[in-house]
Order: structure tokens, then sequence, then C-alpha cells
């Protein structure tokens, strides 16, 4: 089953690569699809590439090869805005997916406790009911590690949630990469032109750093658990 966003660069992919004999650049994917950052794109390429629709080759610039269509794509009149709301039809023998429910993309593990570092890999998909999801935004899912936001509800073990932005209000709960290579979930606060990064555990120490140290990579809006 691809999201609405994965078969709308589907589309694009094949239809720019017809028109100019190579695939487009992923600046131009980002502006066809209407996503802020490159690595809402490079999620939908490794998506696409996971279930079979495209391969990239090594070693070459631009190296994306259309591998097969869905039977939604090959239909005349097809519109990837419209076609069954936000889901593609699935691939012929696919199990169904139910109605309302979008598939994430889980990135790899994030520390609630001691940060680690950054995550740029999918380990699997989940599948999240619609109602968690905010707004209109690209939304990945993350592994929580360690307890360090206990006090606010999330343990460890569980999934969180987070809709891809590069800006926090105070008080969200935010992922924030920090210096360039480690990935961590806290509570976002600026204060006199610098950051702090609050755990929800008194075990662990408000991180104060400058602004520059800080990037949030988007605001937890959900969490899974198992039990």
């Amino acid at each position: 089953m691809l999201t609405r966003k994965q078969l709308e660069l589907l589309d694009f992919i094949q239809k720019r690569t017809l028109r100019d004999g190579v695939p487009p650049s992923f600046d131009e994917m980002k502006d066809a699809v209407n996503l802020r950052s490159k690595s809402g794109i490079h999620r939908l390429i490794t998506a696409l590439e996971e279930r079979g629709f495209i391969r990239r080759l090594a070693h070459r610039a631009r190296a994306i090869e259309i591998v097969k269509l869905p039977e939604a794509m090959e239909r005349p009149g097809f519109d990837p805005l419209v076609t069954a709301g936000d889901r593609a039809e699935p691939p012929h023998g696919a199990p169904p997916v139910a109605a309302g429910v979008v598939e994430l993309p889980v990135m790899g593990r994030i520390a609630a406790g001691v940060p680690i570092e950054a995550i740029s890999q999918i380990s699997h998909h989940i599948t999240v009911s619609e109602t968690m999801l905010s707004g209109r935004g690209e939304h990945y899912a993350l592994e929580v590690k360690g307890d360090s936001m206990i006090d606010a509800g999330i343990n460890d073990g569980d999934i969180v949630v987070i809709r891809e932005q590069a800006a926090a209000d105070n008080g969200d709960i935010v992922v924030a990469l920090v210096e360039g290579f480690e990935a961590t979930l806290k509570r976002f606060r600026r204060k006199n032109g610098m950051i702090a990064l609050e755990a929800a555990n008194p075990a662990y120490e408000t991180r104060i750093l400058r602004e520059d140290q800080v990037k949030v990579q988007g605001r937890l809006v959900g969490l899974i658990r198992s039990y």
C-alpha cells in the first residue's frame, strides 16, 4: 500500500523521466510534492524502493529506475491527489488496509535519556490511525530508548509519532538534533537566547545549549504502547 505522497512522487518521477530522459533531482522532487526538506524525499524514495517500485543504481547521479507501477497509475485519468482519497490502490494481491489508517516509517530509536547518534535509516514501518497525525505535513515514528521522559507518560520501548517540522514552541516535546550528531527526545524551551532541552524525570539534568547547537527535527503528536 502506498501513501498519497509516495504515489504522487512516483507519478512525478515517471513523468519527468519520460519527458527529460533522466529522473528529477531531489530539489525538484521536494518542490513537486510540496515538502520542506530533502529528508522527507529520502524517506519516500526509500519506501518506494523497499516496496519494489523503484531501484536506485549505485555511483550514478539521479540514478532512479522505475521497476513497476501500481495498478492505479495505469488507469485512464489517474490523478495521485484524488485516487482513493489519501491512499493509493494497493498492488494486486496485497492485503487490504483499513480506511483511516496511514503507514509510517520507523526511523530507528530515539534517546529519552543520554543522546544517541542521529537517526537516518528506516528500520521498519507501522500502521497508525489518521486521527493521530497532526495536519498535512510529513510524519514518522521512533522507538523510545530510556526513561528521561517518563513523567510525561513516555516509557522506554514506546513508539512516538513525530510531525516533521523545523520550529517549536515553548513546552513542545521535540526530536532535537544536538551539534549535528546526537538525537534526543526532550521538552523544548527558549530562554534568553539559549535553548533548554528539559527531561521529564528528575534524575536527568536540563541541557542548556546555544541556538546554533540545536536543530528541531519534529514535534511529538502521538504515542503507541505495547503491553
